[in-house]
């Protein structure tokens, strides 16, 4: 399960894990995407791989696909696919698509600034594994607290640092995805974090700005702390 920000290149990551795994074994893929995306179709005509791609269009992308997960392992089943890899839309960094029995890699670009990782600290949190593009453009200092901040947020996190459209760096991730088990059918996949606070007025569509207009999960400014914590 592939998360990060638009733009972090992680179809890169994609392709160079799907380049590996072919060697081997067949994979499926699909992408969850709010309007328009365009990766299914690149890897279907690279590789030749079974392919899904589905929009949520007004519903939250990481919403959409804690919908439809189980029906697409059972569609990669279905395939004859060892590998089902998901890429998620990657606009909200509070919350996360990985599940149980998954690979969850959280993809960061080094050209975003030094504090995006404390910036999206609950999408590297839940992953096993960060991996950092683009690091052939930026100094060797900058990387050093690129990768510092990301052990603030989770300070064993497995990080892998590359130029992803060339694959430099990779070995580490190929080895995580050669050691992955088989999904078991005695458990159950679940989400691994706690998603964020239940239905809210906004999300139901109401429209008015300012919490007297609201009741339920409400924050004004003056309300404590400057990050609010549900109970």
């Amino acid at each position: 399960m592939v998360a990060g920000p638009p733009s972090v290149g992680k179809t890169s990551v994609i392709k160079q894990v799907i380049k590996h795994v072919l060697k081997s074994s067949k994979t499926a893929y699909l992408k969850v995407d709010v309007m328009r995306a365009f990766e299914d179709e690149e890897l279907a005509a690279e590789f030749g791989i079974p392919t899904k791609k589905i929009y949520s269009g007004d519903l939250c992308p990481d919403h959409m696909g804690i919908m439809v997960i189980k029906d697409a392992l059972r569609w990669a089943e279905a395939e004859k696919a060892e590998f089902l890899i998901y890429e998620s839309a990657g606009l909200c960094l509070r919350c996360t698509p990985y599940v149980t029995q998954s690979l969850g890699i959280c993809v960061l670009s080094a050209v975003s600034g030094t504090h995006t990782p404390l910036k999206m600290s609950p999408m590297i949190a839940l992953a096993d594994i960060a991996v950092v593009t683009k690091i052939d453009l930026i100094s060797q200092a900058e990387k050093e607290v690129f990768r510092e901040h990301i052990r603030q947020v989770t300070p064993d996190m497995d990080i892998v640092e590359t130029n992803a459209v060339q694959g430099t760096g990779m070995k580490y991730l190929f080895r995580a995805v050669d050691t992955l088990n088989h999904i078991s059918n005695d458990e159950a996949v679940m989400l691994r974090g706690i998603p964020p606070l239940g239905v809210c007025t906004i999300c139901v569509g109401k429209r008015e700005v300012g919490w007297q207009e609201h009741f339920g999960v409400i924050r004004r400014l003056e309300d404590g702390d400057n990050i609010f914590r549900g109970e």
